[in-house]
C-alpha cells in the first residue's frame, strides 16, 4: 500500500501532466511555471518552442533575500517572489504569459505569487 503522502504526490503529478498538455509557452506568450516545496517556491518563465528559460527566480536566490526581510510568512514571501519576477519579466519586454500552476490548487501561496505578478503588468 502506498502512503498518504505518496498518493498526494502522484495526484499532483497527474494534475501537472494534464495541465501541461493544454498549456504551451511560445516566444510571444511564454509559460510561467510554479513549483512549491514545503519551505520555498520557484517560478520561471519558459519559452517551450526554443526550450529556454527566460526569467528564473526562487526564494533562495540572493536577489530575493535582499528584499525578503520585511516579508513575514510563506504567503508574503511568495507575493514578493511574484513581484520581483513580474518586474524582471516586464523589464525584459514580456507582457503576456500563460500561467502553469504545476498541479497545485490556485490558492494560498500560488495565488499570492500570481496576483503579485499581475500587479507588475503581466497579463494571463
Amino acid at each position: 500500500m502506498k502512503s498518504k503522502a505518496a498518493t498526494k504526490v502522484l495526484g499532483r503529478e497527474r494534475r501537472r501532466r494534464r495541465i501541461r498538455k493544454k498549456i504551451y509557452g511560445t516566444s510571444e506568450r511564454p509559460r510561467l511555471s510554479v513549483f512549491r516545496s514545503l519551505k520555498h517556491m520557484t517560478a520561471q518563465i519558459v519559452d517551450d518552442e526554443s526550450r529556454k528559460t527566460l526569467v528564473y527566480m526562487t526564494t533562495t536566490s540572493k536577489e530575493f533575500e535582499t528584499g525578503a526581510a520585511e516579508a513575514k510568512g510563506k504567503k508574503a514571501r511568495s507575493a514578493l517572489l511574484g513581484k520581483l519576477l513580474g518586474e524582471k519579466a516586464v523589464e525584459m519586454g514580456i507582457k503576456q504569459i500563460r500561467f502553469d500552476r504545476g498541479g497545485y490548487a490556485y490558492h494560498g501561496r500560488v495565488r499570492a505569487l500570481a496576483e503579485a505578478a499581475r500587479e507588475q503588468g503581466l497579463e494571463f
